[in-house]
């Protein structure tokens, strides 16, 4: 079993996740088996959105070399399209939006995390990927929209 599925059940344990996520895909980037992983995440409360996100994942040989046992990188990627009718359900219309999805990258002070916030002046679905820690902020993130198309009459 893979050490990141072993942090990710310890997580799930101590909190629920809004939303599931699917691994689609899996690309290995080097010997040491450091791979970056592929899920896709179907927005819970927003039909006809799903979220695309890729994250490094560090191998069992990096671990040992490196040490730092337990985390793997902030670093994501996310790219959210309609992949069906939209039918928007009880979303958060403020500016802090909510969470969509959040999965842990280390036993316990950093996650990442999707969050959604609704554009209404530009009719348009924002999707954030981002690293949540608990002692330091992080700057990485990634952006992906989802306009929301009016149908003509």
């Amino acid at each position: 079993m893979r050490m990141f599925s072993i942090c990710l059940i310890s997580a799930m344990s101590l909190t629920a996740q809004p939303s599931h996520a699917e691994q689609v895909g899996e690309v290995g980037v080097d010997w040491v088996g450091n791979d970056i992983i592929i899920e896709a995440v179907a927005d819970p409360k927003v039909q006809g959105v799903t979220c695309h996100i890729a994250y490094f994942e560090r191998g069992l040989l990096d671990r040992l070399s490196k040490g730092n046992w337990f985390e793997d990188p902030s670093n994501a990627s996310i790219a959210c399209r309609q992949t069906g009718p939209i039918v928007i359900g009880d979303i958060a219309r403020d500016q802090d939006g909510e969470d969509v999805f959040h999965t842990s990258r280390s036993i316990i002070l950093k996650s990442l995390r999707v969050k959604r916030i609704f554009d209404e002046a530009n009719q348009t679905l924002i999707y954030v990927a981002h690293a949540a820690e608990l002692t330091n902020g992080s700057a990485k993130v990634s952006i992906s929209t989802v306009p929301l198309y009016r149908a003509t009459e």
